[in-house]
């Protein structure tokens, strides 16, 4: 469990950082930015949250909060190399998490017609912070896709933070009347 009863401790203020295995990183590290990517999407749904009033989606929003700070845990534990055993404080990401937002995804996409263009991020203030959670996830999963090219990353941790963003999608357009008051891209409006 965690325990923190002291916010500062000045060991980063050489610019560095520990990670839950005891190594220390510069806070410009692939990893760091990875997890601080996963955290900062973390926040935009904390915004997306006091702009809701379904609960339906509320509470899958509030479980994805919890699974975030499973995914930064699993960022901050770097995978253990050649045949050693993983840190009994390892807390991994697994395909079941994936697979739920995948149901909810099927879910949620049984209300609604099939896109015939684009969506426009808006059309309710909800849809709107969804649709803003989203970019901030798919940064999240680049930052992540760059720290695989240098060492090796759970691939379910991968696979969560892909699908997660397509569950933000079908979120936001759900939050917009299930698709009814999506504003669409029309291609060319402008000429």
């Amino acid at each position: 469990m965690v325990k923190l009863n002291k916010i500062y401790t000045r060991t980063g203020d050489d610019g560095s950082t520990g990670l839950v295995d005891g190594t220390r990183l510069t806070k410009d590290s692939a990893r760091v930015a990875a997890y601080g990517d996963v955290d900062e999407a973390n926040a935009a749904l904390g915004l997306v949250r006091l702009s809701l009033t379904n609960q339906r989606i509320d509470a899958m929003l509030a479980r994805i909060q919890n699974e975030l700070f499973d995914l930064g845990a699993d960022l901050a534990t770097p995978l253990p190399v050649g045949d050693a055993a993983d840190s009994e404080y390892a807390l991994r990401m697994i395909g079941s998490q994936t697979e739920r937002l995948e149901a909810e995804i099927d879910e949620l996409n049984t209300d609604m017609e099939a896109l015939t263009s684009f969506v426009l991020p808006g059309g309710s203030p909800p849809s709107a912070y969804l649709h803003l959670a989203r970019t901030v996830t798919r940064r999240a999963e680049r930052t992540m896709v760059s720290l695989a090219a240098q060492e090796p990353v759970n691939p379910h941790a991968l696979s969560y933070i892909n699908r997660l963003s397509d569950f933000l999608f079908v979120a936001g357009r759900w939050c917009n009347a299930q698709g009814a008051g999506d504003v669409m891209w029309v291609p060319g409006e402008t000429r």
